[in-house]
């Protein structure tokens, strides 16, 4: 019987050992050192001021979308969700990309018609990593609504930066990836 326990437990020590040797590093590596998530974020109720302009960049690591106000965002909200409505009607903004994001800014809106290009959408994001849409998704009771496609559920980050002058921007970034290439996060 003892001779059958110290087999079993060597085998069980060998198995140990093996796993061990053969296993990959698992250790993280974000993509540029970046930890951002996926999940919704938000901050506040309804702010004063005007939704003034849409825009978009690209950066090494994620490209960027703000959405500029002219007084302090106090209230706003980032999320992924299967589709883009629009507040009040509800129908679905058709948003190009494999995930959809739903910027919302809880303020009014200034007339938009000059922010549109001909295709309809607000920013070419032709030139894009991880862009694929920017569609409006309307403004209605003080809540106005941006619509961001993306090529995947990716990880990004939402917050507020002061100005210029009395203004506000809401910054969106999305990550080109979530982890370096060739490492699983």
């Amino acid at each position: 019987m003892r001779n059958r326990s110290l087999r079993v437990v060597l085998a069980l020590l060998l198995v140990a050992v093996t796993g061990l040797a053969f296993a990959p590093a698992a250790a993280a590596h974000p993509y540029c050192g970046l930890t951002w998530g996926s999940l919704d974020k938000a901050a506040g109720d309804m702010s004063d001021g005007t939704l003034t302009n849409v825009r978009a960049g690209r950066h090494a690591c994620y490209d960027r979308l703000v959405l500029d106000v002219d007084a302090p965002l106090t209230g706003w909200s980032v999320r992924y969700v299967d589709q883009v409505l629009q507040d009040g009607s509800g129908f679905v903004v058709p948003v190009r990309g494999g995930a959809r994001l739903h910027v919302v800014a809880r303020v009014g809106v200034l007339p938009t018609d000059s922010w549109f290009l001909p295709d309809g959408s607000l920013v070419n994001t032709s030139a894009y990593t991880t862009f694929r849409d920017v569609q409006w998704a309307g403004s209605f009771e003080g809540v106005s609504a941006v619509g961001l496609g993306v090529r995947a559920r990716l990880p990004f980050r939402a917050f507020v930066l002061a100005g210029p002058g009395g203004g506000s921007r809401l910054v969106v970034d999305v990550a080109h990836r979530w982890c370096e290439p060739g490492h699983t996060c």
